[in-house]
């Protein structure tokens, strides 16, 4: 019988158990010979081991040297789905190793949660439910002071990558005139997507709510700021679901805070809140708690893209299920890892 391949497992702050559903989970160890191990103990490992090993489950610090002790990896499997600055990637293109991201899954159901956002802030359904509560509600019409319609309004996409294209596809039956600003997507791409591609001047004035899906990168940390949400229009929402670097949060607190823009958030700028921090108190902004794309399904998907493409990379084939680091960007990602689920 010939050898199995040898996988480093590493996937923290995921479980094997969390990403592979006990049939998948069951595969995985019968096809491989699966050696779980952490971030910090991999370097240690005998090098038979590392330089064995085809294939790395997780995202590990790796250094010039430890990735020249791994002569036969074939693929690294980004399992937290963001991109890290702790490896040389060129290294690894150089060597024909793939570095390949599962963040996709999260796109629908942060997308999906999005479209919640903007509604409960155009129509204050969070709001009513709360005066309901406290026996301070408001009958009729005089519940909906400043509410407006989704459909037929005007709303713009910052970034559109798997989350910005998942959020055109879920807001398309409000028929919106659609915008979308992403600089590093070509045009016609953006068109594709139902979405009019504008320059970010363009889409800050003219968006009634502003979907931001960019990733954090060298070239947007904190570029939405004040000067950014005066442009908006009265009353505009801005819905925060990628990472909270994109964006000045004070700044954003404070449009929020005059009344010129409604927000929702997802992420913060530090995880978890603390419990002082202004903006759990403030009146106009959406909280959740980095919960949008935490669902069983979405990390099960995870494994089910790993064990795809690593039947055809057995084959000598590309990886097609996860997305691919591109060596001209992966660079300029500056996402903070993650550390729940």
């Amino acid at each position: 019988m010939p050898e199995r391949p040898v996988i480093l497992a590493c996937p923290l702050p995921r479980t094997l158990p969390l990403l592979f559903a006990p049939d998948l989970l069951r595969d995985l160890f019968d096809r491989y010979d699966v050696i779980e191990t952490t971030d910090e103990a991999l370097p240690a490992l005998p090098d038979d081991t590392l330089r064995e090993a085809r294939y790395v489950i997780g995202q590990p610090p790796l250094t010039p040297d430890l990735l020249a002790r791994m002569e036969s990896l074939r693929c690294i499997f980004n399992v937290e789905s963001n991109l890290l600055p702790n490896m040389p990637y060129e290294d690894a293109f150089a060597r024909g190793v793939h570095v390949v991201t599962t963040g996709a899954v999260f796109a629908e159901p942060v997308a999906e949660i999005g479209l919640g956002f903007a509604l409960s802030l155009a129509r204050n359904i969070h709001g009513a439910d709360a005066d309901f509560r406290r026996g301070e509600e408001r009958w009729g019409g005089d519940g909906n002071a400043g509410a407006r319609l989704l459909t037929g309004s005007t709303m713009g996409i910052l970034g559109l990558g798997a989350l910005g294209q998942a959020v055109a596809r879920v807001v398309q039956g409000f028929r919106p005139r659609l915008l979308a600003h992403d600089p590093w997507q070509a045009p016609s791409v953006t068109r594709a997507h139902g979405a009019e591609p504008v320059d970010l001047d363009t889409l800050l004035s003219q968006s009634d709510t502003l979907f931001v899906t960019a990733a954090v990168t060298s070239e947007n940390q904190g570029a939405l700021g004040a000067e950014s949400f005066a442009r908006m229009p009265n009353g505009a929402s801005l819905i925060l679901l990628s990472r909270a670097g994109v964006v000045d949060f004070d700044a954003l607190m404070a449009a929020v805070r005059s009344g010129h823009i409604r927000a929702a958030s997802d992420v913060f700028p530090e995880e978890p809140l603390p419990l002082d921090h202004p903006v759990r108190s403030l009146p106009g902004f959406l909280l959740s708690a980095h919960r949008a794309g935490a669902l069983d399904i979405a990390f099960q998907r995870m494994g089910e893209m790993v064990m795809e493409d690593l039947a055809l990379l057995d084959r000598g084939l590309p990886p097609q299920a996860c997305k691919r680091a591109e060596r001209e960007t992966v660079a300029r990602f500056r996402s903070r890892p993650v550390t729940r689920n």
